[in-house]
């Protein structure tokens, strides 16, 4: 059965329509509609319930040590209140998960991992934890709300003063509208952005006065269609989609998360000599009349070449973009190729990543 958030019942009773997503129950989109949230987000501000993310702590005299060899990322140089993208690669170098580190004090770490695999990263990291180090799953403890969008620094600066000034940063003892909570300058969406995490039972009270705020500045709540479109248009990786257990972080074009210069990690490996891989993620711009969605074969010359991995028609770029793992040989931005969808060839070019960058008009 699924779970349902802390902020569960204010969906339902806003006009939420409530989809299973991740084993959860949440808002797909409520009365505006998908477009709408999208762009709303992109000019204005969106409010998005994000409590189903699952949250560890790593702490203790080994904790970095730890860090260091289950996860491909460098955090010897991470000071106190960074964030740092990462992913957990199993033996053979493909990937168990994609997630955030946030570096709270020394020796204590807060890691933020996709909904879907939390138990399957729980199990994964306490099976490889050595050494004076304690592993927790306090997922059930927070509640986790995104404010997105290009207002969102004005909304949150009307609530508290505890604001973090750069991208990939957090503060652990903010308060906003009176109500503790962790800060962080992190998002899903392409934009300027921030997500808190605050207790559930502060959840709704913390939603509520945001959305207040946020009134004259545009703010609505948002649902899961617009998430994904928006970290679609933004050309962001999704576990299940771009990035599985049978793909390799440079396969899926995130050569950029993993650090073959650290002494080792769990896959490097498996990983070693594979720098430049036969097949590569890459972006197409649909230029036919059809929008490509997962797993349609992609074409170049005649011949199969790969296949899409998530695609939609973007609202503010008002063009159809997809993402696909093609053969390295035609990944050069301009090749023309053609995308299976749905027993019609439909023309398509590479195009570079992201589609959509902040400010685009």
């Amino acid at each position: 059965m699924e779970k349902k958030t802390p902020l569960y019942q204010w969906h339902e009773s806003h006009g939420g329509r409530i989809v299973p997503f991740a084993g959860y129950l949440l808002p797909v989109q409520y009365e505006s509609g998908v477009i709408a949230e999208h762009n709303a987000v992109r000019e204005k501000a969106g409010l998005f319930d994000v409590s189903h993310m699952g949250e560890f702590v790593i702490q203790g005299k080994a904790a970095l040590a730890n860090l260091q060899r289950i996860l491909t990322n460098d955090f010897t140089n991470m000071t106190i209140g960074r964030v740092r993208y990462t992913l957990m690669c199993n033996d053979g170098g493909t990937i168990i998960d994609d997630l955030v580190v946030c570096k709270m004090e020394e020796g204590r770490y807060f890691l933020v991992v996709n909904a879907s695999n939390r138990e399957k990263d729980a199990d994964w990291i306490k099976a490889h934890l050595s050494g004076d180090v304690t592993f927790d799953d306090v997922s059930d403890t927070y509640a986790q709300i995104a404010l997105q969008g290009p207002a969102s620094p004005g909304i949150l600066a009307s609530l508290s003063n505890t604001i973090p000034a750069k991208y990939y940063t957090l503060i652990e003892q903010g308060t906003v509208a009176g109500i503790d909570c962790i800060v962080s300058r992190t998002g899903y969406t392409g934009e300027t952005g921030f997500e808190f995490y605050c207790k559930s039972a502060d959840a709704e009270r913390l939603w509520e006065k945001l959305l207040e705020a946020g009134k004259g500045a545009g703010l609505i709540p948002c649902g899961l269609g617009a998430r994904d479109t928006l970290r679609l248009e933004a050309a962001m990786p999704l576990y299940g989609h771009e990035m599985s257990d049978t793909v390799n972080p440079f396969e899926a074009n995130l050569s950029s998360a993993v650090k073959m210069d650290k002494p080792d990690f769990i896959g490097k490996a498996s990983l070693t000599g594979k720098e430049k891989p036969s097949r590569i993620r890459v972006g197409l711009r649909i230029t036919g009349r059809g929008i490509a969605r997962e797993h349609f074969p992609v074409f170049a010359g005649g011949k199969p070449v790969g296949q899409t991995s998530s695609g939609t028609f973007c609202p503010w770029l008002k063009q159809a973009f997809a993402m696909a793992l093609v053969d390295s040989a035609i990944a050069q931005v301009g090749t023309p190729c053609e995308v299976d969808v749905r027993g019609k060839k439909v023309e398509a070019e590479i195009c570079a990543l992201p589609f959509y960058t902040k400010g685009q008009k």
